[in-house]
């Protein structure tokens, strides 16, 4: 994406700790427009390439320390891996204020994904009946995916407390009705042939609303992730989800 944009970003290196010390990342990559970009196998390396900012799309153990890494070497971080704990959020929050830094974590890139949310979060304030169905492909980590989190923090925003459905289920299958955040149920799906989808159902008396995003492609995720780096560096704090930047 960095190389598909040359008159505005440069890719200045990347960060493999189990690559090989003496390739290029365009050896790693296979990729012959970056040739000529060092690859590093030690994060503290990675200073030499004096980035600006840092685009991490790795895995929920990873993600900490290097988000920790670059706020207190006052680089901007632009997050896209999901599974991190609230607590681990918290923390690199605090960190960034203490650093004075601003930086993004994205549960999703995707700008339909962000219109989903913001949609959701309108609706549920007239139907408080909601359940999230999340479905990626199977080889996600984890789950549930960190969209479907953020839609239900942002749809509790503004909900009236309820509990959907029982609050205590008889289940003949353990976890059948899904994760309950808030009383709203949450369930992922992990396929072969999915890339990453997710519908917000509502119920009414009589009536339903199903609020359904789409990603067919891994290019959906373009757009937002070069939104993402533009804006990161005027920000003054670790901010989650796109559309405060939008």
């Amino acid at each position: 994406m960095v190389l598909a944009h040359p008159d505005e970003f440069e890719l200045v290196g990347g960060f493999d700790p189990s690559g090989a010390a003496d390739q290029s990342l365009g050896q790693q990559l296979q990729l012959q427009a970056a040739e000529a970009i060092p690859a590093f196998t030690d994060r503290q390396a990675t200073l030499q390439a004096k980035a600006d900012v840092w685009v991490d799309f790795t895995t929920p153990d990873a993600v900490f320390d290097n988000v920790k890494f670059c706020l207190t070497q006052h680089i901007y971080p632009v997050v896209g891996t999901t599974g991190l704990s609230d607590d681990a959020t918290k923390t690199l929050v605090t960190l960034a204020q203490q650093e004075k830094m601003g930086g993004l974590i994205v549960p999703n890139f995707a700008l339909s994904a962000v219109l989903m949310m913001k949609f959701a979060q309108e609706a549920v304030k007239y139907f408080p009946d909601v359940e999230i169905i999340e479905l990626h492909h199977d080889d996600k980590q984890d789950a549930p995916s960190g969209t479907a989190l953020r839609t239900a923090e942002m749809m509790a925003e503004v909900r009236h407390p309820k509990q959907q459905g029982p609050a205590d289920p008889k289940e003949y299958l353990a976890g059948v009705r899904g994760g309950d955040y808030q009383g709203m149920r949450i369930h992922s799906v992990r396929l072969p042939g999915l890339i990453a989808h997710q519908q917000v159902q509502f119920g009414g008396v009589g009536e339903g609303l199903t609020i359904r995003q789409d990603s067919y492609d891994r290019a959906s995720f373009m757009t937002g992730v070069a939104v993402a780096i533009r804006k990161v560096k005027a920000q003054t704090q670790l901010l989650i989800g796109l559309e405060n930047v939008l």
